[in-house]
């Protein structure tokens, strides 16, 4: 006797219910990337607007690689933003590995204003706080956001006797 097309149906959903409860479930167990900030180098620019290659140290402290299809990232510094950039680098953070990924990041005359003008109490050698977030896409449940904040040092001006 054939079983009815009622309960063929609820017995397909319930095991597709299933799988994706487990795949949810894997997904939470996940340890969080650790995504450092450790370089800034400049690029050409247009007009009035600066770019620089913002470098971030990715590190995967799980037992399964990565594997991003693009960045985006916003950075603010001393409570202002400054630089936002995209990018569609492709890549794979290995398993309990690292990964650099430098990604060009524009900043408007308007945001670089912005800066000089809050920072004009600054002295040299004070550090400015800076916050950096962001997202490693990676398909439908892999997308990955970050956080990362510390305060950047410029170094100060050398004095000569």
């Amino acid at each position: 006797m054939p079983a009815s097309p009622r309960l063929l149906l609820h017995a397909l959903l319930s095991l597709l219910l299933a799988g994706t409860l487990s795949a949810c479930g894997t997904l939470a167990l996940r340890d969080p990337l650790r995504i450092d900030l450790v370089g800034l180098e400049p690029l050409p620019g247009q007009g009035l607007e600066m770019r620089f290659a913002l470098k971030l140290r990715i590190q995967n402290p799980n037992d399964a690689a990565l594997d991003y299809d693009g960045v985006a990232l916003e950075l603010e510094v001393n409570g202002q933003p400054l630089a936002s950039g995209v990018s569609d680098q492709q890549g794979q953070v290995p398993r309990f590995g690292e990964a650099l990924l430098s990604v060009p990041v524009s900043i408007s005359a308007f945001s670089a204003m912005r800066q000089a003008w809050g920072a004009a109490g600054y002295q040299p050698g004070q550090g400015l706080p800076y916050a950096l977030s962001g997202k490693l896409a990676g398909g439908l449940f892999g997308t990955t956001r970050f956080e990362d904040q510390g305060v950047l040092h410029w170094p100060a001006p050398r004095t000569t006797p």
